[in-house]
């Protein structure tokens, strides 16, 4: 390196006003929020800052300096150009725009920019009008979220949670700043539940634990609770059941300080998990402390919104169909609570009926006939969901099926001609699903 130039690295270093051993805490912190293996030693950062370098730093560390700094470590080693000191290290440089970006892209930046929100910040100002204009959008797009593709909300979610954030990282009145971490939170939730419904459970989680973060800078009980909620909802999909009910019990614990009906979702998905562990009694006691809890809801603003925010008593059935068919001699009235709710589904308006949860519905119906023996009845209950275009056929309605699938495999069924379509036709729908589309 030339005389007298400076690496980006070290320029960058003189710049922060933190201590040495801080910005290592701040890098390493940035590391664990991204479940990256890519702990820093003050070593190791004082062998970068010097550009005694010998070996180039692992993968991990570079994908972590690069969210970090805002940076590659290519550039952040090499002298400090005039372009790279302008940009000044508190954002990416700037690329050109993707005009087509998939959606797996889409929420991948959006995780990263959750991850490192907090390590920046600069001086901008607002108004109520931009808060009240940022609530009725998030309030919109919570309603979309269980009615509407997809691949038709990705980027606006996306661009409404990086527009809260910007903003969070200026600076406003308190009671601005705890408005616009309360939408922050509800924003990366609605990002969890997206990433999840793609199949991404170590995006979902992220953008959860973004969203319990939120809750706790806008000091929000009922939005923890639902970020506990979301959490057990993807550890329970990605087959982490025991997960699922530490985060359901977590957000119980805020939950008796919560009116709204998220205080039913937490127990209610406590007893899937504890269904899927093989625990009848415990199952059977959290469905009930769900009806209990349901007994005493007085809505909430979450629940005024709706959408993914509300849990209506349609779900509530779904869920206990959910818990009951995998408990033995259940099945009967697992079925029944599933019909149950796919009736309430039907009852709805159209802002408050969920495609995804209705499939689900659908298949707990199925499961429980098969284990009656009916593979016609089963059949007859999900063929319905075979209409779903690629679009709607997100990760939980494939799961759904393919516990379905595999209970059509059980002795007595395996040969039946009517099992055999049924499986054909699922294997069918699970090939092109949300996931796989081309965007």
């Amino acid at each position: 390196m030339p005389e007298g130039e400076s690496l980006l690295l070290a320029v960058l270093v003189a710049r922060d006003d933190r201590t040495h051993e801080e910005i290592v805490r701040g890098y390493n912190d940035c590391a664990a929020a991204n479940n990256e293996d890519a702990a820093l030693s003050p070593r190791t950062f004082r062998r970068w800052l010097t550009g005694d370098v010998q070996t180039q730093p692992r993968p991990a560390q570079r994908r972590v300096a690069r969210l970090y700094w805002g940076f590659t470590m290519e550039q952040l080693l090499a002298p400090a150009s005039p372009e790279m000191l302008q940009a000044g290290g508190s954002r990416l440089p700037a690329h050109p725009a993707d005009p087509s970006p998939h959606v797996e892209r889409q929420l991948t930046m959006a995780t990263r920019r959750a991850a490192r929100f907090t390590t920046f910040a600069e001086s901008q100002n607002i108004g109520p009008e931009t808060v009240d204009q940022l609530r009725d959008h998030i309030a919109e797009l919570a309603r979309a979220s269980i009615r509407d593709p997809l691949n038709t909300m990705v980027g606006d979610l996306v661009a409404t949670q990086d527009t809260i954030f910007t903003l969070l990282e200026g600076k406003q009145r308190p009671v601005q700043t705890r408005e616009l971490y309360l939408l922050a939170g509800i924003a990366s939730g609605l990002l969890a539940k997206t990433s999840h419904d793609l199949g991404q459970s170590h995006n979902a989680m992220t953008q959860a634990r973004t969203a319990y973060v939120c809750a706790d800078n806008a000091d929000h009980h009922g939005l923890r609770s639902f970020a506990r909620a979301m959490q057990s909802l993807i550890a329970y999909w990605a087959g982490r059941p025991q997960e699922a009910v530490r985060y359901a019990r977590s957000g119980a614990e805020i939950g008796g300080q919560v009116t709204g009906s998220v205080s039913a979702w937490l127990p209610a998905l406590e007893a899937r998990a504890w269904a899927q562990l093989g625990d009848p009694a415990q199952a059977h006691r959290a469905i009930a402390d769900a009806e209990a809890a349901r007994d005493r809801v007085a809505p909430d603003e979450f629940d005024r919104i709706g959408g993914i925010l509300a849990f209506p008593l349609a779900k509530q059935r779904y869920y206990a169909a959910g818990a009951l068919v995998y408990l033995d001699g259940e099945a009967a009235q697992g079925g029944a609570e599933a019909y149950a709710a796919l009736n309430l589904y039907e009852q709805d308006e159209l802002t408050e009926r969920s495609y995804g949860d209705e499939a689900g519905a659908r298949a707990e119906l199925a499961i429980s006939r098969i284990q009656g023996g009916d593979a016609d009845g089963a059949y007859e209950a999900i063929l319905p969901v075979f209409d779903l275009p690629p679009e709607r056929r997100n990760n939980g309605i494939v799961v759904s099926l393919m516990r379905v699938h595999a209970a059509l495999r059980a002795p007595g069924l395996a040969a039946s001609m009517v099992a055999r379509n049924a499986r054909d036709e699922i294997e069918e729908f699970s090939r092109r699903p949300v996931a796989a589309l081309p965007r």
